[in-house]
């Protein structure tokens, strides 16, 4: 469904600084990358900031978490996309300071930046929200590094257990999202089809995968018939489902429910929720509900219309859900609007176009829900969300290199499902 809503929009006209702007961009995610596109596109002179050299396609960090694929599959160079385009610049840097009434902005390596106008799309983090043990003993998948971490976990837990130092490698999902139900999915088919064969070792009851979600069903945001379907799958990979339950606490060994129910956990993967990062709060900019910047209905903030906020770190007026797609078009939507201001014309509200939602729940399976009501799941569904994610891959070598991991991963013989380590 389409978020359509138009108003007054709390900002200040100014005139124009020049008809060819310098343009900070910060944070090079999906938001970021297609709100440099569209102002170099339209002659802007853009500086393109992230704390890491690359891009990272977050929709596949499950994949690089449960060794499908390397980290190198899924990143791109934020140089190598600035160089597409002849005004765009790239550097790398983490923002630390910013001084609004200057129009500047400072970074880590305590150098600086003047810009006509700033577009942040730094994107949020991990959100433990208070639950004690959460942030010491759980493995988020929100980073490459997070990724890296909970497969090098994995990998030394099925080692230990193969060469008899421990008793276990029993895995805690928590939150049955999107991200949730795929690395669960993932990790349960690895258990059926895989580790027989790569570790003859480990005996069945020796691992397991179970997913603990408050709500009553998986994926809330799809129709009863879909989460019906992926909970269904979950079932049939061997994937226990724990639904209704919340988390208490969180222990070395152990996820602690409500309840008092305590479940054996030798890696507890949270995939819970997210919030702004805390040094957002530094930044002076107004913060609403998880810390998002809040702005106005175009997407700038009220005090200071020249700064942009787009993707998950954006609290406009009519919330959005925090996926791929509202990040691409808030993006470009962000570029359009400095390109107006920059020519005297005043910005625009955004309207959100909603394609649909998709998840995968593992081999030749997977839901969709499209914005019309038509809902899908099965293999026709698994193999449209490949198709989608090598689309928006950056880079003809990285999409070569995941469709051949992914053939090799779901078409392959079971031993080469799970063989990349680095």
């Amino acid at each position: 469904m389409s978020i359509r809503r138009r108003g007054h929009l709390a900002m200040v006209q100014e005139p124009a600084r020049s008809t060819r702007p310098h343009v900070v961009v910060v944070g090079a995610g999906f938001a970021g990358l297609n709100a440099t596109r569209e102002l170099a596109r339209g002659g802007a002179r853009v500086t393109l900031v992230d704390r890491h050299p690359y891009s990272t396609f977050q929709p596949l960090l499950y994949q690089v978490a449960t060794a499908g694929l390397a980290a190198g599959d899924i990143t791109y160079p934020t140089r190598a996309f600035a160089a597409k385009y002849r005004r765009a610049r790239a550097r790398r840097g983490a923002l630390t300071k910013l001084h609004p009434a200057e129009r500047r902005v400072e970074f880590d390596d305590g150098s600086s930046l003047d810009y006509d106008y700033l577009v942040l799309t730094t994107g949020v983090t991990t959100n433990w929200y208070g639950i004690e043990g959460a942030r010491d003993n759980g493995y988020p998948i929100y980073s490459v590094q997070d990724s890296i971490v909970l497969r090098k976990r994995l990998q030394t837990l099925l080692e230990q257990v193969a060469g008899g130092k421990r008793e276990s490698a029993h895995a805690v999902v928590v939150g049955a999202g999107a991200t949730g139900v795929e690395i669960a999915g993932t990790m349960a088919e690895l258990r059926q089809r895989t580790l027989p064969v790569t570790y003859p070792e480990i005996k069945p009851d020796q691992t397991s995968v179970t997913l603990v979600e408050r709500f009553d069903y998986v994926l809330s945001p799809y129709k009863p018939r879909l989460r019906d379907a992926a909970a269904n799958a979950l079932r049939r990979r061997g994937v226990h489902l724990r639904l209704g339950s919340t988390v208490a606490s969180v222990e070395p060994d152990a996820v602690v429910l409500s309840d008092g129910t305590r479940l054996p956990s030798d890696v507890t993967v949270w995939a819970l929720g997210v919030a702004a990062p805390a040094e957002v709060s530094n930044l002076g900019l107004p913060q609403g509900k998880g810390g998002r910047i809040e702005v106005t209905q175009a997407l700038n903030v009220a005090a200071y219309p020249e700064i942009f906020v787009a993707g998950d770190l954006a609290g406009p007026p009519d919330p959005l859900p925090q996926l791929a797609q509202p990040a691409i078009q808030m993006g470009e939507h962000v570029g359009k609007q400095i390109l107006a201001l920059a020519h005297g014309r005043p910005a625009a509200p955004f309207s959100y176009s909603d394609p649909g939602i998709m998840a995968t729940v593992g081999r030749a399976s997977a839901v969709l829900q499209l914005s019309n009501g038509m809902t899908m799941h099965g293999p026709l569904a698994w193999l449209a969300w490949i198709g989608l994610h090598l689309t928006y891959l950056l880079g003809g070598r990285n999409r070569v290199s995941v469709l051949v991991s992914f053939l090799a991963r779901y078409a392959g013989p079971r031993r080469s499902a799970a063989t990349v380590v680095e």
